[in-house]
């Protein structure tokens, strides 16, 4: 298993937090089982070799898109392959969809939009150039100048908020709300409005998902008990840390932690 990020432009960087591959190896006999956990930050997807199908909760299949927006999501999904794959994604900030593609982000919360329906884009080509790029270096400039000029056609600017979002990250989750709101001159109703226009969520998901992808960084830290990371990442308690976890990713967090979960392969 292969995981590469690269930065992001100048003039991407408060758009685009950075750009991935992965490339595995897979067959009938030896397949992979990928799981997505719940995640504030919507994705661009190419799957630019090999497909995988969704395992719906009923246990049947479903083919995934090739090229598409992965929404942000409070839940988590589990995809299989049985051929060997490669993916180049953006990870974009959660105000990027608007900005980037001229519609709401609360429109694909826990939804995947093939790239097909999104009969705002007419650039006919970049899925072709993605596809047939002879590496993820290439990809990664070919979709660097395709998101630029989307960026500087857009009009569409809301500082205040994107401000607010930014700052729930970087903060790992672990933001006073209310103070944010009166940062923004913003009655309670109109900053919550405004916060899942942008960000798909409300303030309140929205921290409890950053709070979670935090925990994720701990995975690998042999030394640290449960107890432990969930103090650190900002639990008052290991109940509450425990239900949060597995709500978001379908995992007890002692299974992820100790090495034992499904679809972590590319994390080792």
């Amino acid at each position: 298993m292969y995981y590469q990020t690269f930065p992001s432009s100048p003039l991407l960087a408060p758009y685009v937090r950075f750009f991935w591959a992965l490339e595995g190896e897979a067959c009938e006999d030896v397949p992979y089982t990928h799981r997505t956990m719940a995640n504030g930050c919507p994705e661009l997807v190419f799957h630019y070799k090999g497909r995988f199908e969704e395992i719906t909760k009923q246990g049947d299949t479903e083919k995934s898109f090739i090229i598409g927006i992965q929404g942000q999501s409070q839940i988590f999904r589990r995809f299989s392959i049985s051929e060997n794959f490669g993916i180049f994604g953006a990870f974009l900030y959660p105000f990027a969809i608007p900005k980037l593609f001229g519609f709401d982000t609360a429109e694909i919360n826990n939804s995947f939009v093939d790239w097909q329906d999104l009969t705002v884009i007419k650039d006919s080509d970049l899925c072709e150039n993605m596809m047939n790029a002879k590496d993820n270096l290439q990809r990664a400039s070919i979709l660097s100048l395709f998101l630029e000029a989307r960026v500087k056609q857009s009009n569409i600017s809301s500082p205040a908020i994107f401000y607010c979002i930014n700052e729930i990250i970087a903060q790992k989750g672990l933001t006073n709300v209310q103070q944010l709101a009166k940062g923004c001159f913003l009655s309670e109703r109109q900053f919550e409005r405004k916060f899942k226009q942008f960000s798909g969520f409300s303030p309140k998901l929205f921290s409890r998902i950053a709070r979670f992808e935090n925990v994720l960084n701990y995975y690998g830290k042999r030394g640290l008990s449960l107890t432990q990371i969930a103090y650190n990442a900002g639990y008052y308690d290991q109940s509450h840390f425990i239900r949060d976890f597995k709500e978001f990713s379908g995992h007890h967090p002692s299974r992820y932690f100790f090495g034992e979960a499904e679809g972590t392969e590319w994390k080792q």
